[in-house]
């Protein structure tokens, strides 16, 4: 956790503008604006920090059934997007925003969807009690981080989507694949941190 801090933005300069991946986004997209939204990269505490991680319900109208970060859609009463990612998280999975230590922030990332994320780095305490709210999330799981930071376990593959070929990368641990906007943000995160 130690060497974390320093492969993060601060949290007194947030990340502004474009996604890291906006030419990308663009071919398929268009230059149109994004709208704004937040996750929380949320690691919990303990002996072995643990990343963690939802899986969304299969009758969500965007991303149903995939492995996501708590987080959602900026809304007008978000100060920014720590507010949106600590109110985000409190109605998904029920974390108390009194436990959470923000550390920093990752590249902005934008999606398919639509939108462009600021995933807001921060640590759990341990003692934290976490629960889906079954109207958006079928459960709540974790990893161990030091498995999401060793890149043996990074995969890559290329997929076909409208036409064009994109390189992706997943993650699979213990039955869950974690991979999309997730596992890109958990690649930033590695970049950063100079492990890839």
């Amino acid at each position: 956790m130690e060497d974390l801090g320093y492969a993060l933005l601060p949290l007194s300069a947030p990340p502004t503008g474009p996604g890291w991946n906006h030419a990308d986004m663009s071919d398929l997209l268009g230059q149109g604006a994004r709208r704004s939204a937040a996750v929380l990269v949320g690691i919990r505490e303990g002996v072995q920090p643990r990343l963690v991680l939802t899986v969304r319900t299969d009758h969500l109208a965007a991303h149903a059934g995939q492995v996501a970060f708590p987080g959602g859609r900026s809304e007008p009463e978000d100060h920014d997007a720590l507010a949106t990612a600590l109110r985000e998280s409190e109605e998904e999975i029920g974390l108390d925003r009194n436990l959470v230590t923000p550390l920093g922030y990752l590249d902005r990332f934008e999606t398919i969807s639509g939108f462009c994320v600021t995933p807001v780095v921060a640590r759990i305490a341990s003692h934290a009690r976490l629960y889906p709210a079954p109207e958006e999330v079928a459960e709540v799981f974790e990893v161990p981080l030091a498995f999401l930071l060793d890149p043996a376990n990074l995969r890559r593959y290329t997929m076909e989507f409208r036409g064009h070929q994109r390189p992706m990368v997943e993650f699979v641990h213990a039955g869950h694949r974690i991979w999309g906007a997730t596992a890109a943000m958990l690649c930033n995160l590695l970049q950063r941190m100079e492990r890839t």
